[in-house]
């Protein structure tokens, strides 16, 4: 006997064929056709990675111009390597970030630096004005509240 498509045999089972019919009306129902309500912002618990995904890449984006010693996107901590500024090299800067929380807050981030000047011959740890890393914490926000403000738009 030839194979039957699955049509054909359902062609001999008019049961069969009625289930398939009421089955296909029931389900055309449950669209209902409405629409589901959009969300009013992006999330701003984005945490895929461990910690907050818009802080996290805002960081990276930040100290991207330093070169990365550490970072590590399940602890939320980023560890920069000493870098000296081309047009002064007799002063080099190494910076932490610590992502402290999965919510885009303010409190979630932490930055702490470290300044080093050249005298004679070698390195001595200077003070880092407390405006430095201020700035900078508010570089890293603005451009995470910016990553969250475009997840929404896009």
């Amino acid at each position: 006997m030839p194979q039957l498509s699955f049509l054909a045999r359902l062609g001999r089972r008019p049961a069969a064929l009625a289930l398939l019919g009421v089955a296909a009306l029931g389900l055309a129902g449950c669209g209902g056709g409405k629409e589901r309500p959009k969300a009013d912002l992006a999330a701003s618990q984005v945490t895929t990675i461990g910690v907050n995904s818009y802080l996290w890449r805002a960081s990276l984006d930040s100290l991207s111009f330093m070169p990365l010693l550490q970072a590590d996107s399940s602890g939320g901590v980023i560890i920069t390597d000493w870098y000296a500024n081309p047009s002064n090299p007799n002063e080099r800067m190494k910076v932490t970030v610590s992502i402290l929380d999965q919510d885009l807050r303010a409190d979630a981030l932490r930055v702490a630096a470290s300044r080093q000047v050249a005298q004679g011959g070698g390195w001595v740890d200077a003070p880092v004005q407390a405006a430095t890393v201020q700035k900078l914490e508010e570089i890293i926000l603005t451009r995470a509240r910016d990553l969250r403000r475009s997840a929404f738009e896009g």
